[in-house]
């Protein structure tokens, strides 16, 4: 006899297959920028090499501040590109510097300005202090050449170099003699009590030559610097030698920082522009741990998933043969699935709010399906800045027809009339409780002058994409959604309720309910804890291959793990499972905060209530949305299975 092998096996393995062999290529983010040393008079090569700067952050501080904040050289012709909505959500506020040099023009020790802080001047004091504190905290630059990151390649264990894509702007020295962060870099810096500046920075350019290639002049394919703390005697003719930058805890004299920087140019026509960024994203921690775990991962649930689907299907098939094949008089006498079909389609407590939560699921399902997608095909890449974040508020703005839809056709099956409620709260609750949290962060933000901070157009614009644009379309989707019949069910109701008999330990509710958040945690908390390091690590995610075949993993065991649990609980003859459904694979995201709790406390060194409230503050917000998400997923296989299993079963 010929085993089928299960669906499941088929669909993964074919998405292993495929994201193995492209899950490196990326589309590039922008048209490559050609620069020649002299200019042609056209737009075709530019001499100009334009430095921006972008805000300042952490790992042991949520909140980042802008450029301006830490008192540094400004341009003296500020300009402001364009930023999007996912830049300025995630508080990227990007502008020029004074950091100025053309192509092939190499320069040593050049002078930016000079910060003299009088210990006299109140202003000052605060300046200093506020420049203190990002050096004691480890505050990071982030600067961009030709939409690339400049990186700080450092030599790390095992003779590995690691390439961070941010530089600290100094470090500390204890009182008791310990160097913190970047202080461990250099035996000189050894004075306790001390805060060294890093007011000097080495930056090398390395360019592909178009000299054999089908275009002119050259393109930039890599660009890393070092920085460094030298104190300058002469701000004048600088010379980039001497002892480092200096500045004592204790402002109890007049403090002048020289700021200086040197540009060299590499010829490297190996790499291309196309994977200039490899470098990068090679050396990122983790890696090749992220390779073995995934795959090991992976092995786990497609073995458990052929286990659940077998099971199913030789049960399933026997139940059905033998409820089909007995007399009516020995089927009375029978127990299992079968003798709840009278009960198993009536209606839900909370019918309203059950529909409300799967409609506002199926919105956030599609979102992130189409978000996942077009990541896996590079066009969400990070050279795309706030690609990703602009990509999920749009669809999720433009979605509001499937939500209104599923969410009325459902409430009308349940045999609700109060339409009018149904629609307002699928259009206003979830975002609404989303909104609240995420305006209660932002005044958080705002108090503390962070540059995360929301401006107030922008505020108003998502409020004007949600009720302008969201809400309208919402309502159309339910229109049709109370238009159409409700859902037929393959079996009669009956009028009075059955007696649901004594249950055991594991076919009680809770019990139930918290076995089935274990699988699906089980497929995702590897890759969870790559994600949640690069939202609160500033570290780079760009596998987005292996993100989207989780995401069909977890799509597979949320529902496998709530049918399986489903058919136990209509064994014994409990028909109470559109709520359990939901709950069982929603219990999923009560497994991840209590993970990010763990992360919190293990993981990250962040310090301050501020930024404690605002962990998990977002986080919650994570939580929701990943609740509704998976509880939609198991809700819609539970109810696929009860209509199938009843529909072919003989019912007098």
């Amino acid at each position: 006899m010929k085993r089928r092998v299960p669906f499941s096996f088929v669909l993964v393995y074919l998405l292993v297959a495929y994201f193995c062999s492209c899950s490196a290529f990326y589309l590039p983010g922008l048209a490559p920028v050609s620069f020649c040393e002299e200019s042609s008079g056209g737009d075709d090569c530019q001499t100009e090499i334009q430095l921006f700067v972008n805000r300042l952050d952490s790992v042991e501080s949520v909140l980042p501040y802008e450029y301006d904040m830490f008192d540094f050289c400004k341009d003296a012709k500020e300009m402001r590109p364009s930023e999007n909505l996912g830049q300025v959500l995630f508080g990227e506020r990007i502008q020029s510097s004074p950091y100025k040099f053309k192509f092939k023009h190499d320069l040593k020790c050049n002078p930016v300005c000079t910060k003299t802080y009088k210990k006299d001047n109140k202003e000052d004091d605060d300046k200093l202090k506020f420049l203190k504190m990002g050096m004691q905290l480890n505050y990071q630059h982030h600067w961009i050449i030709d939409n690339m990151p400049v990186t700080w390649c450092y030599d790390v264990e095992d003779g590995q170099k690691y390439c961070n894509p941010g530089f600290p702007i100094g470090c500390l020295v204890t009182s008791d003699g310990r160097a913190k962060d970047a202080c461990v870099i250099n035996s000189e810096f050894n004075k306790k009590d001390t805060y060294y500046v890093f007011n000097h920075v080495d930056i090398k350019i390395t360019y592909h030559s178009g000299a054999s290639e089908d275009w002119r002049g050259a393109r930039l394919v890599g660009a890393t610097l070092e920085p460094k703390s030298i104190k300058h005697t002469d701000a004048a003719n600088p010379t980039c030698e001497g002892t480092p930058m200096e500045v004592p805890r204790v402002f109890d004299s007049d403090v002048s920082i020289v700021y200086t920087y040197s540009v060299s140019f590499e010829e490297n026509n190996s790499i291309k522009w196309a994977s200039r960024w490899d470098y990068i994203l090679v050396s990122m921690p983790h890696t090749n741990i992220q390779w073995f775990s995934i795959m090991n991962s992976l092995v786990i649930v497609l073995f458990l998933s052929g286990m659940v689907a077998m099971i199913m299907l030789r049960t399933l098939h026997k139940d059905i043969a033998r409820y089909n094949q007995v007399d009516q008089e020995d089927a009375q006498e029978e127990s299992g699935w079968k003798q709840v079909h009278g009960d198993v389609f009536r209606p839900p407590r909370k019918g309203m709010l059950l529909s409300v939560f799967l409609g506002q699921g199926t919105q956030i399902f599609i979102m992130t399906f189409i978000t996942l997608f077009l990541a896996c095909l590079g066009f969400l890449s990070p050279a795309n800045r706030g690609a990703l974040m602009t990509c999920a508020v749009v669809l999720w703005v433009l979605l509001g027809t499937p939500a209104g839809y599923v969410s009325a056709r459902l409430y009308k099956t349940f045999g609700g009339e109060k339409w009018k409620t149904n629609v307002l709260l699928t259009a206003l609750l979830c975002p609404g409780i989303v909104f609240a949290d995420f305006f209660l962060m932002n005044l958080i933000l705002w108090v503390e002058g962070s540059s995360a901070a929301i401006p107030f157009g922008t505020l108003v614009a998502i409020l004007a994409l949600w009720f302008g644009i969201s809400v309208p379309l919402t309502f159309i989707g339910a229109y049709f959604g109370f238009k159409k019949p409700a859902i037929e069910q393959p079996v009669r109701t009956n009028q009075i309720p059955r007696q649901i008999p004594e249950q055991s330990f594991f076919t009680k509710p809770i019990p139930g309910i918290i076995m089935g958040g274990i699988l699906p945690f089980g497929c995702i908390f590897i890759q969870l804890f790559f994600i949640l390091n690069s939202i609160w690590s500033h570290q780079m995610y760009y596998m987005f291959g292996f993100l989207f075949l989780v995401f069909i993993i977890l799509l597979i065991t949320c529902s496998e793990a709530t049918i399986l649990l489903c058919y136990f609980h209509l064994c014994a003859e409990d028909y109470h499972w559109w709520w359990r459904s939901f709950l069982t694979s929603g219990f999923t995201a009560v497994y991840l905060f209590i993970y990010a709790v763990h992360y919190f406390f293990s993981k990250l060194q962040i310090i301050g209530a501020a930024s404690t409230i605002l962990y998990f503050g977002y986080t919650m917000i994570m939580v929701l949305i990943f609740f509704l998400f998976t509880g939609t997923i198991g809700f819609f296989a539970c109810f696929w299975f009860v209509n199938k299993i009843y529909s072919v079963v003989k019912v007098d």
